[in-house]
């Protein structure tokens, strides 16, 4: 039994109420502990680090952060991307078809957030003393049981949206979905999930990239083509480097918990390299995509965003391994969404 170390009545050092559970054992296998013991610090405990205590939220704001929004543009970003590619070839937009792939791409991605944020604690991935953003399950502030009911019912809200947009799209769509959802289950579920395996980056790239603005586009046209292919190739590449951020952070106890992630196998430097191909290589792909499309001008729009990309790979690859790559992590999101929108901007004009 996983001994505990419940602080949710504790004050800080500054005096601040904070809200963790500590597990002094991290389980190797999903277990409940039976009970918990309770020490009252009037002064923060000298073997917590000071990022591990956190105010304790509201069980509304513990929802909130589980879903992790900073980073759900990512799932939003293609459904743009695909609806602008569409309308570049007929200058026609079907709404509702894309609002509900919006929606069940959104709900795809909380249900995989909220199934990670338990599968990692269960697994003894993670605890209140990570460097990453705290996670619900592990700080004890929403019971495992409810937080996998939340994923569950993300993930059935998809499947119920999908009904029309199999109607209208046909089996390729049913295809698309089902993969979806079981991809966003097997990406921390199972007994090799994909997150522990170096294939993490490869994974986000084809499903919010190639699949989730290909799937896009054909809700509008019924077809895909070329350029819907590439356009989903080049947006793919900064959301697979929104896991490269994340796994470099965790590197080090990744390897400890027994991920083997693509991190843990080239190291700093190594996934430096690799973030910095992810961010860069959608610009030096523009040219091509304007060839197959509009060929307009417009499409140099998404250069105005290298000069922060070069920042932001400079940022990487000096910054030493910490709370800083939260920032990095959240940056890297809203930078492939503003990639996507200004692109989008110059389909459509």
């Amino acid at each position: 039994m996983a001994e505990s170390v419940d602080a949710a009545d504790s004050k800080s050092a500054d005096g601040d109420i904070v809200g963790v559970r500590f597990p002094l054992s991290a389980p190797n296998h999903p277990s409940k502990p039976s009970g918990y013991k309770t020490l009252n610090y009037i002064t923060r405990p000298p073997e917590i680090p000071a990022e591990a205590l956190v105010p304790l939220p509201s069980r509304a704001a513990a929802w909130w952060l589980a879903i992790r929004p900073k980073t759900l543009s990512v799932s939003v970003a293609p459904v743009l991307l695909g609806s602008a590619v569409a309308w570049s070839q007929t200058h026609l937009f079907a709404w509702l078809p894309a609002l509900l792939a919006l929606l069940a791409a959104m709900l795809i991605q909380i249900g995989t957030n909220l199934h990670n944020d338990v599968s990692d604690f269960e697994r003894g991935a993670d605890t209140p003393f990570r460097l990453g953003p705290p996670r619900a399950t592990a700080m004890g502030w929403l019971p495992p049981a409810a937080v996998r009911r939340g994923a569950w019912i993300a993930f059935g809200l998809a499947f119920n949206l999908g009904v029309y947009l199999a109607w209208h799209g046909g089996w390729p769509i049913v295809a698309i979905g089902l993969a979806s959802l079981l991809a966003g289950w097997a990406y921390t579920g199972g007994s090799r999930p994909i997150a522990y395996t170096a294939s993490g980056e490869v994974f986000v790239w084809l499903f919010f990239g190639l699949v989730a603005v290909g799937g896009s586009c054909y809700l509008q046209t019924l077809t895909v083509d070329a350029a819907a292919l590439l356009a989903g190739a080049m947006l793919g590449l900064p959301a697979a480097g929104v896991i490269t951020v994340n796994n470099t952070r965790d590197l080090d106890t990744d390897a400890v918990a027994g991920k083997r992630t693509l991190a843990v196998f080239l190291g700093r430097r190594g996934g430096g390299a690799v973030y910095a191909a992810e961010m860069l290589l959608p610009f030096a792909l523009l040219p091509a995509l304007a060839a197959l499309t509009t060929k307009s001008a417009w499409f140099a729009l998404p250069l105005l965003l290298l000069p922060a990309v070069l920042a932001q790979i400079k940022r990487f690859r000096r910054a030493a391994p910490g709370p800083v790559f939260n920032e990095l992590l959240a940056r890297t999101a809203g930078l492939q969404f503003f990639y996507s929108a200004l692109l989008s901007v110059a389909l459509l004009v």
